[in-house]
């Protein structure tokens, strides 16, 4: 039988990037414990329109941890308390009657505040254009065995795939680093036949990219890899690192 909850939540409200923001306070009552933290939000927001109030912008897409767009800080926490989970598949039976909860957006330079708890994001996008790509001949699919790919570095490219841009490693860290956001981009790549003619300027112009966008300096928390809701390991930091150390031994440049 699902319980209620009385909550109250500490929310962060910034009308605009350039606006002052601070915390807005919100009480809740009967709220499920079978519900997902954004539908927890969703309850506020009716709450807030009925009493002619501005509801609390927030990111949100497909709601199955798929597109990494729900992003936000809860209780300090990237994505809340449960491990390798996004916040639209957090449920409200993590927290206690009575409890207080604070919400807050990514908080980097390179994330600025749109709205409340909604931030700028396109950064990520700009590092992917700097070299996210592989250059091939286009025309018929070939055949699957053509290119031979070891079983280790199929599975590692596709652990590193499985990124889904929402940012909590830059939020966690510290230093508001983007290092395993990249490093994933740039190894689900490099380890792969298919991107290694471009592996060489596709690590030097990403990370050219990732500085350009302000992000901070890796200084090896790992709280990256704990805040990560897919489980992306900091062994990728590692591999971004070789990379680009021969990548600039050997260039030409």
């Amino acid at each position: 039988m699902a319980q209620t909850l009385t909550l109250r939540l500490r929310i962060w409200r910034q009308p605009g990037p350039n606006e002052r923001g601070y915390f807005g306070v919100y009480e809740l009552e009967d709220i499920s414990t079978r519900m997902s933290f954004l539908e927890m939000l969703d309850v506020l927001n009716e709450q807030l329109i009925g009493r002619g109030e501005e509801p609390v912008a927030f990111d949100h897409d497909c709601r199955e941890g798929i597109c990494g767009t729900c992003g936000m800080m809860i209780n300090g926490q990237a994505h809340g308390a449960d491990l390798e989970t996004t916040t639209c598949q957090l449920h409200m039976r993590w927290f206690q009657d009575g409890d207080e909860i604070t919400i807050e957006p990514w908080r980097a330079a390179g994330f600025p505040v749109i709205k409340d708890l909604v931030v700028d994001r396109t950064a990520f996008d700009r590092i992917m254009q700097a070299g996210g790509y592989i250059s091939i001949n286009t025309g018929n699919a070939p055949d699957a065995n053509s290119i031979p790919v070891p079983r280790d570095d199929a599975e590692q490219a596709m652990d590193a795939a499985a990124c889904i841009g929402c940012g909590a490693c830059v939020a966690a860290c510290k230093n508001a680093s983007a290092m395993l956001f990249t490093s994933a981009k740039v190894s689900q790549l490099t380890l792969l036949p298919q991107g290694r003619p471009e592996r060489s300027s596709r690590v030097r112009n990403m990370v050219a990219a990732m500085d350009a966008e302000r992000f901070g300096s890796c200084t090896n928390t790992y709280e990256c890899e704990a805040a990560c809701p897919v489980g992306i390991s900091v062994e990728n930091i590692a591999r971004l690192n070789r990379e680009y150390l021969q990548a600039v031994l050997t260039s030409p440049e």
